[in-house]
């Protein structure tokens, strides 16, 4: 069967070596979500999309999209990278993080609706110099519906009431009302600062997004949240995540030594 030859909007996630001069390239894609693309003779000197297969660029592509196989650029135009991304470690490791998620979460060749302008979006406000750990927060949010887990966030999970303090219950996967806190000893105990942005976290729309800033203390726990709902529920162990984690560490101990300082 021929390929059909196509346009399409795409993000560089990662690429990777293949034999002596190619590269298998791995995108997110507004037509078929994640897709790997084959490359010819990508690592030769002087070959003519070097800058538009970078990672973390985005723009037009025009090729053959395959669903179930490899698929293939025949040229690009265009496109950009987000460079603050790719020269800040902190910007760089949570995208790369929110990729990972989302190369995880869906099927390589489906497609998945609104979620490429999502990530689109999230990536821009990175870039933009929006905090990457509460974008990435937001996605991760989102995406936990696309993991099989789907935690009702505003309202008592028992009664459906709303106008009392919630905390957030694992056991029955969304929030009690204080009512209700008793059938649930391990609840999270979560103060309303943290309830209230878990709320928006799960409908804000990040392309209408302009600004946010949300104090050390609630990101971290907000953070905490959604550590323990990955770890727990969806279960899974990124390299990309330990590598943020690590990376807090580190920034916990410099702190650290200053303070002492």
């Amino acid at each position: 069967m021929a390929r059909v030859t196509t346009q399409f909007t795409g993000i560089i996630m990662y690429r990777q070596d293949y034999r002596e001069r190619d590269l298998l390239i791995k995108m997110l894609t507004d037509k078929i979500g994640t897709a790997m693309f084959f490359v010819k003779n990508a690592k030769k000197r002087g070959f003519r999309m070097t800058a538009d297969i970078l990672p973390f660029t985005h723009g037009t592509y025009i090729g053959s999209l395959d669903e179930n196989g490899l698929s293939f650029i025949n040229t690009a135009s265009d496109t950009s990278q987000y460079k603050n991304i790719a020269s800040d470690i902190s910007k760089n490791a949570y995208v790369t993080y929110i990729l990972a998620l989302v190369d995880s979460a869906f099927k390589d060749g489906r497609s998945i609706g609104g979620w490429f302008n999502q990530v689109a979006a999230a990536l821009d406000l990175i870039e933009k110099g929006l905090d990457e750990q509460i974008i990435t927060n937001i996605i991760e949010t989102q995406l936990l519906v696309a993991f099989g887990v789907a935690p009702i966030w505003d309202r008592c999970v028992i009664c459906g009431r709303n106008d009392l303090a919630l905390d957030f219950s694992e056991q029955y996967g969304g929030m009690l009302c204080q009512n209700h806190w008793s059938l649930d000893k391990h609840c999270l105990h979560l103060d309303r600062k943290t309830v209230y942005y878990l709320q928006q976290f799960a409908t804000i729309n990040l392309q209408k997004l302009n600004s946010i800033r949300i104090n050390p203390a609630t990101k971290r726990r907000l953070q905490q949240v959604l550590d323990t709902l990955y770890d727990n529920q969806v279960g899974l162990n990124l390299k990309s995540k330990r590598f943020i984690r690590q990376m807090n560490k580190w920034e916990q101990n410099i702190g650290k030594l200053s303070m002492n300082d």
